[in-house]
Formats: C-alpha cells, structure tokens, sequence
C-alpha cells in the first residue's frame, strides 16, 4: 500500500498575529507564545513525530505547486480573492471572522489548497492508495466570499472542483470529523447533488448558529448535505457509533467515486477548543472505518485534509495513529495519555442516552 504524505515548510510559516486564545489583544495584555490557538506547532510536531518514529520511510513524502488562480476561481469570487491578496501584500490583516494572517499570506493558503489539490490528484490518478495532505491554514469554515474561522481558502473545496474540471471524478463525499460544523464545505456545496457533505461535530462550538441536524441541503443539493451534532463529552463509543449509524450508511448509499475527510483532532480529549473525549485510539479506528467503507464503495480511493486539532501534546499522536492505519505500517508512537484519557469516558447512562439521541435521527432520516 502506498500513501502520500504531502507537505510544506512554508505552510508552518503562516502567522496570526496579536491574539490571546480566540480574541485580538494590545495594550497590557502580553502576547502568549504562540498567540492564536491555530499556531503552526501542533502540525510541525506531527511531522517532527512522523519522521523521530521512522513512520515517515513507509510514507510517500511530497511537496505540491499552489493552488492556481484558476482553481482558486472555481469556488471563490474574483472580488473576494483580490481583497485577500491586497491585504496580504500590505503586510496581512483579517479579512473575515477570526482570519488573521500575516505578509504572504494568500500565497500560504494558496499552497495549503494545492496541497489538498496534489493529494486528491495522485488518489484518483492511482498513483497512491490513499494520501493525506498536511495543509495549514485549515480550510473547512471558509465560504466562498467569507472566511472565518482561522480559514482562509476552502482547501478541499478547491481540490474536488479541480479533480472535476480534470475530469478525474464526477461524485464527491466529504466527511468532516473536526470538532467545529463544516460550514464553508457544505456552504460550497449545499444546493448540490453531485457532492456528499456529512459533518460530526460538537454542538454549537462554532459557528454556533450553524450545523443543525435539520439542514440537509437546498434545490437540487437536498438529502446531500447531513449533519450530526453531538452533545459535549460524546467519548470515543459514542463517535465511532455516530459513524457506524449514520455517516458510514449515508456515505455508502450516495456511492462516492472518491472519499474526503476533513481530519480536524479537535475533538480530542485535552484540546482547547473542544470537549469531546476522544482518544488517539479513536481516531485510529474511524480511519479504519473508513478505509474499510473506502475498499468497498470506491477502490479504496481516500484521502484525508488535515484541518483544526489545537493541542500541541496530542495532535502529533492522533495524527500518527491515522498515518500509521492508513499506510499499514508497524511503526508504533504510544498514546501517552493512554492511561488517563480512557478513565474519562461516559458512563452507560450518557451511552444509552446517545442511543436516543442516534435512534432519533436515524427515524427522522428515513421519514
């Protein structure tokens, strides 16, 4: 099995400026190191982690040209590209909701998208098995003329439109399992039957006005855009049940000839900006998942889009277990926070709770 690795050192090079957590600060509050959550640590170390373990020599490791403006065109209006490239070359700025960036900005986040471009292409090429693409600034909460989020281009947006003008593929799934709603994708693609949107994520973290269970799509695109909001402290049963139940059946029955996920670790148990309990282990095993639902339903064709996971101590962990299940290797980096994050989990009443809560939408789906 081959998988793609595809990545850059000036992506890590992306800068957010003056902010303390999620708000831009002055005055007396210092800057903390690192600033904004969405820092270039927690990818850097994923990369550091992969190569210290020799995981790295079972990965086909690859760079990638930028995006093209041509390709950027396809989802992003000219009005909006120009402002972001203004800005960008007078030294950065924030365009949109908690977007900041720095001087070559919109050249980074153009690379980030063509590195989602590039993996996607040697997928549906057959030149890999699967890939990842390790692309900064994420991409998921960017809307074609409104980024927000710590998104600036939307990377996976991009890539499916160019795989389509190329004639690569013609029906598209994306499953987003970043713990924030996928906003910008399924805003890309919301009155659209030809691209399958399916988002977990926690309730109402961000944004907090989007990601209802009740949107699934508008004009030609409705039924092709489900999302499934799960309540605080879900834990690693109840995410690979939310799998099992509704994304993986959702996702076969639509027939992909290509699967995307969004691949945030936000919802990993010690990160910041979420509080949903899982583990290394869990994300392993949705990768298993959907590789499994990959071989059945399109060759095998899979590729992952990196996107938040704000914890500088976990993310190099979550990311290694997903590598290592995705390429087959035996190059092991222990979860080491195997012996708390497992005593955290809910209990059978919060398990038997999200049975309801499953058993509800799965009813409302079939009506």
């Amino acid at each position: 099995m081959t998988t793609g690795f595809f990545w850059d050192e000036r992506c890590f090079w992306h800068g957010g400026g003056n902010y303390a957590g999620m708000l831009p600060v002055g005055g007396l509050v210092q800057p903390l190191d690192g600033g904004l959550p969405e820092s270039p640590e927690t990818k850097r170390r994923l990369k550091n982690l992969i190569e210290v373990t020799g995981l790295a020599r079972d990965l086909a490791m690859h760079g990638a040209a930028p995006a093209s403006t041509d390709d950027l065109l396809r989802v992003h209006p000219a009005q909006y590209l120009d402002r972001f490239k203004a800005l960008s070359d007078a030294g950065g700025g924030e365009l949109g909701r908690r977007t900041p960036f720095g001087p070559g900005g919109y050249e980074i986040a153009a690379l980030s998208a063509g590195l989602a471009k590039a993996a996607l292409f040697a997928v549906l090429k057959g030149e890999m098995d699967n890939a990842y693409a390790l692309s900064r600034p994420p991409g998921h909460h960017c809307l074609p003329d409104f980024p927000n989020g710590f998104c600036l281009l939307n990377n996976i947006g991009i890539a499916i439109e160019a795989a389509r003008t190329a004639g690569l593929a013609q029906r598209f799934a994306v499953l987003d399992w970043d713990v924030h709603h996928g906003n910008g994708t399924e805003a890309v693609f919301y009155d659209r039957a030809d691209v399958l949107t399916v988002s977990i994520h926690q309730d109402r973290n961000y944004p907090m006005d989007t990601g209802a269970f009740a949107d699934r799509g508008a004009g030609a695109g409705m039924g092709f855009n489900l999302n499934i909001p799960l309540p605080p402290g879900t834990g690693h049963k109840g995410y690979l049940a939310a799998m099992d139940r509704l994304a993986l059946p959702a996702i076969r029955a639509f027939a992909p000839d290509v699967l995307i996920i969004a691949c945030g670790y936000d919802a990993a148990a010690n990160d910041p900006l979420g509080r949903m309990l899982a583990t290394a282990e869990t994300f392993a095993q949705m990768t298993g998942q959907v590789m499994d639902l990959a071989r059945d339903i399109c060759d095998g064709r899979l590729v992952m889009v990196h996107e938040g996971g704000y914890s500088e101590t976990y993310v190099p962990f979550c990311g290694h277990a997903v590598l290592q299940r995705m390429s087959g290797s035996d190059v092991d980096a222990p979860d080491p926070f195997s012996g708390v994050f497992p005593l955290r989990q809910p209990d059978a009443r919060f398990d038997a709770y999200l049975d309801t809560v499953f058993d509800q939408m799965t009813g409302r789906l079939q009506t």
